[in-house]
């Protein structure tokens, strides 16, 4: 059995998608990187590939916390940068292959994020901090190994973290969003951003329909005389001086009518509401 079909068979993970852990496997992925600069067997690609996503998933739900767009289109993104991670790594050249693979992944997932376009241009000393930041968090990771936090960003730069936040949100609003977008949280559940969403002009022309339905339903148990007066005011929109005309009564009377019709829908409303919304229809 040739050297690259023991390493493919003995690698952990391969197929699973599982990492190997430890220094022992660390040493045991440049083993097969070894292997691989030297035959460039595309089966032994395919595997060092599917036993490094991991890091790209970390990768990708590290970043996507500052970012609307799914998670799943930055791990697409970022397996871009593992590829060319594997690709390109020279195991001769002293660097750590999770380092370099780090690098990359971060870099093409940042140059994605950064090349959509804004919804909303933000001043240009902010874009330009956004710029800087997005670079050095790049030249950070590689020498770190991970992703730095805002308060080593902020550091390395003397500014405060609050203006770190306020570069990462220019990246925000580089993004276009679809409202059918499935977000996580810490519990593992998911919702459409629609449902996060809340109309408030929409709540107020329900509450608003619900009204005039319950007044027009209170309209209809008032005695002849008093509907009769609040039909033509308020609905025919007629002056107290033509709807006593119209009835033949003294506008005297049609504004006694008036008050006690008032008085009487507030207490036909009010003992709707307590009754939890279903008005009492008189025989």
């Amino acid at each position: 059995m040739s050297k690259r079909l023991q390493a493919k068979e003995s690698m952990p993970g391969a197929g699973s998608g599982r990492a190997p852990d430890g220094d022992k496997g660390v040493d045991q992925v440049h083993v097969w990187l070894c292997d691989y600069s030297a035959g460039r067997d595309p089966s032994l690609r395919d595997a060092i590939i599917q036993s490094a996503l991991p890091l790209v998933k970390r990768i990708a739900y590290g970043l996507a916390r500052r970012s609307t767009d799914p998670v799943e289109d930055l791990i697409q993104v970022g397996s871009i940068g593992l590829i060319k991670a594997v690709d390109q790594f020279k195991p001769d050249a002293g660097a750590k292959f999770q380092t370099y693979a780090t690098h990359l992944i971060t870099g093409e997932i940042r140059h994605y994020l950064r090349d959509k376009t804004a919804m909303i241009r933000a001043p240009r000393e902010l874009q330009e901090l956004s710029f800087r930041i997005n670079r050095l968090v790049q030249n950070l990771t590689a020498r770190l190994g991970r992703e730095p936090s805002d308060a080593e960003i902020a550091g390395e730069l003397q500014i405060p973290v609050s203006r770190v936040s306020e570069a990462y949100e220019v990246d925000r609003r580089r993004t276009l969003i679809s409202l059918d977008q499935a977000l996580s949280n810490d519990a593992g559940s998911e919702q459409s951003l629609i449902d996060t969403l809340v109309d408030g002009k929409y709540q107020s022309n329900q509450i608003a329909k619900e009204d005039r339905f319950m007044l027009a339903e209170a309209i209809k148990q008032l005695r002849d005389g008093l509907r009769e007066v609040v039909q033509l005011t308020f609905y025919e929109d007629l002056s107290q001086t033509e709807v006593a005309r119209r009835l033949g009564i003294s506008q005297m009377q049609v504004s006694r009518r008036l008050r006690a019709a008032v008085t009487e829908l507030q207490r036909i409303i009010n003992q709707t509401k307590k009754s939890g919304g279903q008005i009492e229809r008189k025989s």
